[in-house]
């Protein structure tokens, strides 16, 4: 129970491949998403909907609202008669709290589903009014939790403190297609072969430090080093806009802010130098990954989760969150050489599986089943 398709994103993405691998191991899968996820006026992108076909193979039912109690009744019996005996939910956002929290305990009702939530965030990035008795409603009915950042498990414990939590890293995003090299990459793209480019990937937020960046990249005017902007504005575009020009970086910038399609997503990836994770604030990051599927070193700062997803001078470089350190520190990644972190990211993505997820979903249920 999340996003799907027809609704697009991170989110979508990962419930989709999640619902392939049960498929895969012999287990009947519906997928319940949104009808309406978000009302416009809340929605900070320019659409919530995909242009991509329909996934072929799934069973996605649309017909969650995010703001219709009455829906949340009805979806909620619908799971109580369906009998399911796993509801695995995602939560990420407390606005969704009364809705999800509402259908869980309808279905509850059944004695006999195990609810196991894939807890995204706890506390939000971007605080509002009512953050915490929306989360404290959710929880309530859910019978165990997975999260995918260590920060993200201590927060849980702030609203439920005696329920089984689990940490199990984010899966790889597997499901973009496979690696490109990167002159194929960059051609498609239309980029040039030569150039030292660095990648900020996914929608763009003021936790995620984009304008960290931006002055980074100021002190890094004197090298042949260029960022590329890959991912769709969810905030105002003006105050990025002036900076880069009041930092006169037209020309070391390649900006393709719209919403990059799945299809395209490994274009992206796999014409980057490194990743660069320039973040104020940080639970897990999906974008993360993303680059260790397409085994593309990155450059992170030492917030939340990223360091522990992202071992120093393994797979990667932490950095703090401060333009003048993020600029030493990616002079440093090309002194060093991207071959150097090469062997230890196909070492360590091997701990970064699907099968390791559905199964610590499937050992929370039977555990709390024999309970």
């Amino acid at each position: 129970m999340g996003p799907a398709h027809p609704l697009r994103g991170g989110l979508a993405s990962y419930n989709e491949r999640l619902a392939r691998e049960f498929i895969s191991h012999g287990h009947e899968v519906f997928v319940y998403t949104f009808s309406l996820q978000y009302p416009s006026f809340l929605f900070p992108g320019t659409s919530q909907y995909s242009s991509e076909p329909a996934p072929a193979g799934l069973n996605i039912s649309i017909c969650i609202n995010s703001v219709n109690p009455l829906n949340w009744l009805r979806v909620g019996r619908k799971l109580k008669s369906l009998r399911p005996d796993i509801i695995v939910v995602r939560y990420w956002l407390p606005f969704m709290g009364p809705c999800l929290g509402t259908i869980l305990r309808q279905a509850k009702k059944n004695k006999y589903s195990r609810i196991i939530c894939i807890a995204d965030n706890i506390i939000p990035h971007e605080k509002r009014p009512g953050d915490q008795s929306f989360t404290r409603y959710f929880v309530r009915p859910v019978d165990a939790f997975i999260t995918m950042s260590k920060k993200v498990l201590q927060d849980l414990r702030l609203f439920e403190k005696t329920k089984p939590a689990e940490y199990v890293q984010h899966p790889l995003y597997d499901n973009f297609g496979e690696s490109l090299s990167l002159q194929e990459a960059r051609s498609h793209l239309g980029l040039p072969q030569q150039d030292k480019i660095i990648l900020f990937f996914g929608f763009i937020r003021h936790y995620k430090g984009l304008d960290i960046l931006l002055e980074a990249m100021a002190l890094l005017k004197d090298t042949d080093i260029k960022l590329m902007v890959a991912g769709e504005f969810y905030e105002d575009e003006a105050p990025y806009l002036e900076k880069i020009k009041s930092l006169g970086l037209e020309e070391k910038l390649i900006l393709r802010t719209h919403f990059i399609s799945d299809s395209e997503v490994r274009y992206y990836i796999c014409a980057a130098n490194a990743v660069v994770q320039p973040y104020r604030s940080a639970t897990q990051s999906g974008v993360t990954p993303l680059a260790y599927h397409f085994e593309k070193p990155m450059i992170v700062t030492d917030v939340g989760g990223l360091p522990d997803l992202v071992p120093d001078g393994k797979v990667g470089l932490v950095t703090k969150a401060d333009p003048a350190s993020l600029a030493a520190t990616i002079r440093k990644y090309f002194e060093t050489g991207e071959e150097r972190f090469l062997p230890h990211l196909r070492e360590e993505k091997k701990k970064y599986s699907w099968e390791i997820m559905m199964n610590n979903i499937i050992r929370l249920a039977e555990n709390k089943a024999a309970s």
